[in-house]
């Protein structure tokens, strides 16, 4: 009977499902789909901020090549994802197998370690500006031992190494919690088994523990590299909108937003460049699944 009730509802609303989709479809119609969309259209266009555009063709990805800070965006934000891509794939992992075991306050150390994730990205790189200035408390500290001063904020290296320590920090405890999923299904025997024919931690963790979340690990390359190549945040707080001295440490991100922004921004240029990020964040997505299917095969 209630079946019946239900295909009588259906053949009446056929409709229905749609009705229920159509909030989420219009949110990310209006928000995802619609500025792609216009994003790839003013890429081809010489659109700036208050004046309309004429269409270039392909102009704008010509005058990329031509760019000295278009390479410099891309050799920073290339850098960035070497930096910071292996350290979030390796240190989540070894701080994950640190908060599994059971002991008295572990619940005090899981918190501390993922309280870096929830802090607002404004709040901590003004912490770390504070830190790491040449005023700062790290230069203190150092200058306290006879160490000197050092220009964590003023060297081009510097710079861009601190942006990526802040990076790291932020992320561990995001990356740490997936991983704690992952090592929950990792069966307790395949443990006890090789510790019985004698295997050590490391044997044990490189035996078992790292082929059992294999995936997980593939998972974490690709989310953290899309991130890195996209940071904007961390730079940006940490080397000003400038981009750090004579803009050596701007990153992709920075450009697009430098270029594209103010009552004469070039928006069909900017829009280019976006193209492009998007272009290179799915090529590193696909690269990490082909390899990760390689190494399967």
């Amino acid at each position: 009977m209630a079946l019946s009730g239900i295909s009588r509802v259906r053949r009446q609303l056929p409709a229905s499902p749609w009705l229920f989709a159509a909030p989420g479809l219009l949110v990310t119609g209006a928000f995802v789909l619609y500025p792609f969309v216009s994003t790839l259209v003013n890429s081809f266009t010489d659109r700036r901020t208050l004046i309309p555009g004429r269409f270039v063709g392909l102009a704008n990805f010509r005058e990329l090549l031509h760019d000295d800070m278009f390479w410099t965006g891309l050799r920073n934000s290339t850098l960035y994802v070497l930096g910071v891509v292996p350290l979030l794939v390796v240190l989540p992992l070894l701080l994950a197998l640190l908060v599994q075991k059971n002991i008295p306050g572990i619940t005090f150390f899981r918190s501390a370690f993922y309280t870096p994730v929830v802090a607002s990205i404004v709040v901590v790189g003004l912490i770390w500006v504070w830190l790491l200035d040449d005023r700062g408390l790290v230069n203190a500290v150092l200058e306290t031992v006879g160490v000197g001063r050092v220009g964590f904020l003023s060297d081009q290296w510097l710079l861009l190494m601190s942006a990526m320590a802040v990076t790291v920090w932020k992320g561990l405890g995001y990356y740490m919690i997936i991983y704690l999923a992952a090592l929950g299904n990792v069966p307790r025997e395949l443990h006890e088994a090789a510790a019985v024919d004698g295997a050590g931690a490391v044997r044990r963790f490189l035996s078992v523990t790292v082929p059992a979340v294999r995936s997980t690990m593939v998972l974490v390359g690709a989310l953290s590299s899309v991130a890195a190549f996209k940071v904007f945040s961390e730079v940006y707080l940490l080397a000003g909108p400038s981009g750090g001295p004579a803009g050596e440490d701007t990153t992709l991100v920075m450009l697009v937003q430098r270029t594209g922004t103010g009552l004469t921004g070039r928006v069909g240029y900017a829009s280019a460049l976006s193209v492009v990020v998007f272009a290179v964040t799915v090529a590193l997505m696909l690269l990490v699944l082909r390899a990760d299917r390689k190494e399967d095969s």
